[in-house]
């Protein structure tokens, strides 16, 4: 298997962990990969009145359970460069206009990274709320 499906299968796993993460703690996923010209919003959630877009970001790593996880090694977030948040923006942004979603409904925007360890069947997911675009 070559490096780019590789990547876009560990991309798919890791969007279905984080489904699976955001329905175990009360969030209703409503729609997925909302893709526009602009962009795309992996997950589109909601949990009370509010709603949540969600950026996934996976990696595959190693996760050692004996051993506490230096998250500082790499972060998944450090791959949302500024001209991704502007294009995240924008994809919102259309999203809410061509939904008719009302000026009233609360929204964020929040990173869900999941580190995956394919050998040993794991995977570590955390959630990073309210980022500002």
């Amino acid at each position: 298997m070559n490096s780019r499906a590789k990547n876009k299968e560990t991309g798919q796993l890791g969007e279905d962990i984080a489904c699976r993460f955001l329905v175990k703690h009360g969030f209703e996923v409503v729609e997925r990969n909302y893709w526009k010209k602009c962009g795309e919003i992996d997950i589109v959630a909601k949990k009370g009145n509010k709603l949540h877009f969600v950026e996934v970001k996976s990696v595959s790593c190693e996760i050692n359970p004996e051993v506490p996880y230096n998250e500082d090694s790499f972060r998944p977030e450090d791959n949302l460069h500024p001209w991704k948040l502007q294009r995240l923006s924008r994809v919102v942004q259309t999203y809410l206009l061509e939904k008719d979603v009302s000026d009233e409904t609360p929204w964020q925007f929040d990173v869900i990274t999941v580190y995956l360890d394919i050998k040993r069947r794991v995977s570590k997911v955390c959630l990073l709320e309210d980022i500002v675009l």
